[in-house]
């Protein structure tokens, strides 16, 4: 067989099972063959669409996936995809076609492309060397949490080499922690009065761990909002740690003495540029890969770690229970208690009525994936989610137009789910060509835009300093009118009446995707938008 052929059967073999992209001739025989090894494919609309969508696989299924793609101008179509992927360490491979003749139309560096935003550049060097090469871009992406570009030039996939062997998918193996690191953490617990817990994308799938060693010294529970849902449940959650927080949570993590990351990276998001940590707060990060500890703010102790393990070694080294700052209930941690004026008017609803009204109004198990735009904080704070694998939140990037293509992304990866995408009127446009592929793969998807007719962030954020805002308002889209053209039922939603289609469509068989065209208010900006600002 030729070289495309054996690379793409030993990249399913390796444990890709799943692949997104847009196929053209280059990128043609790699990815018949990867369907021929046992993948599933799925042809988007825009190879943007497609390296999200295999982020958002990747993330909500805990398996790595692919994306594949043109030789040049299929790559550059992904590069924001792949950006956001990479910047996020999601497991992910980038099948790349490549033609090395800096003459040819399609000749870019694909190498530097990938480096740029921080992906790993693999190349196929030769017909004996392929399929090793393939399978240790395979192992790189899981062993190491890394974006992948195995780049595939053209005259190698025409040559003749052996068919591929067998090879078990790789792991990575579980971080044990250094007994001194363990000690010191566990000495910190004991003396600490309000611990509170930060658990981050590390830490999905430890809920047991994490919930058993809070009970132990008396922590309180968080999370960042790539974590969102974990603790689900248990009276001691305080939910979103940062700019998403409600008051009240805010209020309890700035009063913690001490703090501890686990699996997160407490970024500027996670602690509000560092206004969540109080002045004599001592701040922990256990972290399973060494070099992310201390990244983004100065912290006293770091422990590098599997965070399960950790916590688990912490808990047996423990001792007895304590109060901690279990001491009284936490009152209400939800931004949907917190009392609002409701600016809705006949013509406009309010994003947190809307908001509200649809967390209501949904079954519980749901998988939501957010956009990026002045809306998305209604939709991540008032959207319940049932755990971790609840929210998809593609924001390393901070990119508009990340939205649809992750709810696709983590429809497929979580199949027994209702998928809704919360969108911007923004982002909906620019991605608007796989409302096609949400309605060919039969998804029972609601889509719900926040549809303020402008790029809401820059008007909240320059309107005030008296600037022209023309270039960043537009006249009213029939969004409804655009989702019922590509197959879609559709409501145009301006009070939480109009929601009663929501209702019928939820209870009727879902044989069609759904989208609410919601027109908001938009005379005021959320709440986190200003320190969005600040972080640029």
């Amino acid at each position: 067989m030729n070289v495309a052929v054996a690379v793409g059967r030993a990249l399913a073999a390796a444990g890709v099972r799943q692949v997104f992209g847009v196929i053209g001739s280059g990128n043609f025989h790699l990815t018949n063959a990867m369907v021929a090894g046992g993948a599933r494919f799925v042809a988007a609309r825009h190879e943007g669409g497609a390296a999200t969508m295999a982020d958002a696989y990747a993330r909500m299924s805990g398996t790595v996936a692919a994306v594949s793609v043109h030789q040049g101008c299929g790559l550059t179509n992904a590069m924001t995809g792949i950006a956001e992927a990479a910047k996020s360490r999601t497991p992910m491979i980038v099948v790349a076609a490549e033609v090395t003749e800096p003459r040819s139309n399609f000749y870019v560096d694909q190498e530097a492309l990938a480096r740029s935003v921080g992906a790993v550049p693999v190349r196929v060097t030769s017909a004996e060397t392929a399929v090793a090469e393939a399978l240790d871009a395979v192992a790189t992406a899981v062993r190491e949490r890394r974006t992948v570009l195995l780049n595939v030039p053209l005259p190698v996939q025409a040559l003749e080499t052996a068919a591929p062997t067998v090879a078990p998918p790789p792991s990575r193996d579980a971080v044990v922690p250094d007994a001194t690191e363990v000690a010191a953490l566990t000495d910190l617990l004991r003396r600490a009065e309000r611990p509170v817990f930060v658990a981050g994308r590390g830490s999905r799938g430890r809920r047991q761990a994490l919930e058993l060693l809070a009970e132990r010294c008396g922590a309180l529970l968080a999370t960042s909002a790539v974590a969102h849902g974990l603790f689900r449940g248990n009276p001691w959650s305080l939910g979103i740690s940062g700019g998403f927080a409600s008051p009240r949570t805010a209020e309890l993590i700035r009063g913690a003495d001490l703090i501890v990351g686990w699996g997160c990276a407490l970024n500027m998001w996670t602690m509000r540029h560092g206004q969540l940590i109080g002045p004599d707060a001592t701040v922990v990060q256990v972290d399973d890969d060494a070099s992310a500890l201390g990244v983004h703010r100065e912290i006293q102790l770091g422990v590098t770690g599997d965070v399960g393990l950790t916590a688990t070694t912490v808990r047996e080294a423990f001792g007895e229970q304590q109060v901690g700052w279990r001491t009284a209930g936490l009152g209400s941690v939800r931004w949907r208690d917190v009392p609002y004026d409701d600016t809705s008017t006949a013509e406009r609803i309010d994003p947190r009525t809307l908001s509200i009204a649809l967390d209501d109004l949904l079954p519980a198990e749901r998988v939501v994936a957010v956009d990026s735009g002045n809306f998305m904080g209604y939709p991540s704070a008032y959207l319940s989610v049932p755990d971790e694998n609840g929210l998809c939140f593609t924001q390393a990037f901070q990119s508009v137009g990340l939205g649809l293509a992750t709810a696709i992304g983590a429809a497929l990866a979580q199949p027994d789910r209702l998928p809704v995408a919360a969108l911007g009127d923004g982002g909906a446009l620019m991605s608007a060509a796989d409302l096609d592929t949400v309605r060919r793969l039969g998804l029972p998807m609601l889509v719900v835009v926040y549809n303020d007719d402008a790029y809401g962030a820059e008007v909240h954020h320059f309107g005030p300093g008296g600037h022209p805002l023309d270039t960043v308002t537009f006249p009213p889209t029939d969004l409804a009118a655009i989702g019922r053209g590509y197959g879609f039922e559709a409501a145009t939603v301006r009070t939480t009446g109009d929601l009663a289609a929501v209702t019928d469509w939820l209870n009727g068989p879902r044989s069609a995707p759904m989208l609410v065209d919601a027109k908001v208010v938009a005379d005021h900006p959320s709440w986190w938008l200003e320190e969005a600002f600040r972080g640029h």
